[in-house]
Parts: structure tokens; sequence; C-alpha cells
């Protein structure tokens, strides 16, 4: 990549993240050249042509990736290692490659075994946004404005691809931070994969109740909101839960302890307890969001 732009790009994903990103730096003026589209649905392939979204498009990953400067690996973390082998021989040898997986060591490994001395051109990245909708028709170029992405590139990754992949995602809006693989996986079990467990467990439980119907019926807003992420792609977060197992199993056993003392204080009629805890969570929450807004 040189000049003011990106010469061209192969995007292998073209659902909201990727779809977005790509937007996005097309507003900013970053492409100059073709955007190649890889996917399994034709479907979508076509909606992200017609947005304007990519250029030309193919199922073939290898057919995409040809020619191109930029690889942006917007896929579920499990086809991120068998897609790397399928590519690595027909890729540039100056292309810098790019994911945007919710786990990283799993995809720094993948990038490892199946680039070997390739993987110095691969940037790990983490963009920390997105919605429940998923494909290219959710696609828009706004979403990572004001939000951060996590790089999480080793001693061995080439600067030059970090430094220019890092200036895309500021050009797409975007505040980008960089941390090790490892601590990245640690954080992102307890501020987002935790959650999205809680709310299919909650929405999987309450279907199964005998009285379901009802209780769906009677549900307010409350629910609504709490359970929103329960509608994001299944096998996207089936692959996120399982490439950061122990982090996630570390997160659930905390968050089960402390869900365990609270079934105690209710069991007791620990009002003082209860209080507390909604009190603190109360205040926590308040400072978090005035640390957004700010």
């Amino acid at each position: 990549m040189t000049g003011t732009g990106t010469a061209s790009v192969a995007l292998i994903g073209t659902g909201l993240i990727g779809g977005s990103w790509v937007l996005a730096l097309r507003q900013a003026g970053c492409l100059r050249g073709p955007v190649s589209g890889c996917g399994r649905s034709v479907a979508n392939l076509e909606t992200a042509r017609e947005r304007g979204i990519i250029d030309s498009a193919t199922t073939d990953p290898r057919e995409a990736v040809r020619g191109a400067d930029l690889v942006i690996l917007a896929v579920p973390l499990g086809a991120t290692g068998p897609l790397l082998e399928t590519i690595r021989d027909v890729l540039e040898p100056h292309a810098v490659i790019t994911d945007v997986g919710s786990a990283k060591q799993t995809v720094v490994a993948d990038a490892r075994q199946a680039l070997g001395e390739g993987a110095a051109r691969f940037v790990p990245g983490h963009p920390i946004a997105g919605t429940e909708k998923t494909g290219a028709a959710a696609a828009f170029p706004e979403l990572f404005r004001g939000r951060q992405v996590i790089l999480t590139p080793g001693d061995d990754t080439a600067e030059d691809a970090v430094a220019q992949v890092q200036s895309l995602w500021e050009a797409a809006g975007a505040r980008v931070v960089r941390m090790s693989a490892a601590h990245h996986d640690e954080v992102l079990a307890a501020t987002s994969h935790l959650p999205h467990m809680l709310a299919y467990s909650l929405v999987d439980t309450l279907s199964r109740w005998s009285d379901r119907d009802e209780v769906f019926a009677y549900a307010a807003g409350g629910f609504r909101d709490f359970t929103r992420i329960a509608s994001s792609d299944p096998e996207m977060w089936r692959d996120i839960c399982l490439a950061n197992g122990d982090a996630l199993v570390d997160a659930l056993d905390r968050y089960m302890a402390d869900l365990a003392e609270l079934r105690e204080a209710v069991r007791a009629g620990d009002g003082a307890r209860l209080e507390a805890v909604f009190g603190h969570a109360r205040l926590t929450r308040e400072r978090f969001v005035a640390m957004l807004e700010s």
C-alpha cells in the first residue's frame, strides 16, 4: 500500500463489520483501487455489490486475494486458520492481512501456523463495535466512529503493516489501542463474551419454561434491551466461546460465584446485602457511562 490510499482490497466476509469498514474507508477516500468481495452466500455478495461495498464478487478466496494489497478477514473465528492456509500461496509478498475477530490468541496461532514467516504481515485486530444484525444489508459507514479498535501485534509483526492498519481504522473514525493478545482475550471475556453468554442463556432458559408464552408476553423493555445481543449470529458466537474458552470459563466461574451469593441473600432475606450490591453496581455503571460520554 502506497500513497494516500489502498490500491486494492480483498474483503473476505462481506457482513456487518467488514462491510462497514469498507464503506467507511470509501467515505474517507482511502480506497484508490477495486475491492474484491468473497463469501459463501451469492445473495449477500450481490447485496454488497449493490450497496457499493465491493466492486467484484467471488466465492473463491484464492481468486479474491490475487493482487490485493490489503486482505481483510471478516469471517467466523473457526474459519480463519483454514482460510489462511487456502490463500497463503497466492498472497502478494507485500500484502497486509488483518482480521476483525473477537478472540486473538487463537488467530495469532493460526496465522503463524499457516503463514510461517509471512505472519509478520498479519495484523490481528478487533473493533469493539457492532449490532445484533448481520449481512451486507446491515453495514453502515458510521459504525466505528468514536469506538475503540484493539490491535494485538506480536514482537515479530512488521511495524509498517501495523501502522497501515491503524491508519485505516483511524480513517474510519475509530480510536486504536494496542495490547497483547492474551490481555485482550482476558478483558473481552469479561466485557463482551460473558454478557453474550448471559443473554443467550437467559432467553434459552425462559423459552423452555412451561408458561413461556406468558413470560415473554409480559416482558418489559428492560428484558428486550438486556437480551438484544442474543439476536447475534450463533455461529460467530459459538466460535468466539470455543476460541476464548479458558478466559471465558474463568469469567463464568467468577460470575457464578457472585450469583450464588446473591441467591443466598435472596433466600436469607438479606435486604441490606442486596441493596449494597445493587447500589455498587449502579454507581459503577454511571461512572462507565460518564466515561463513554466524556
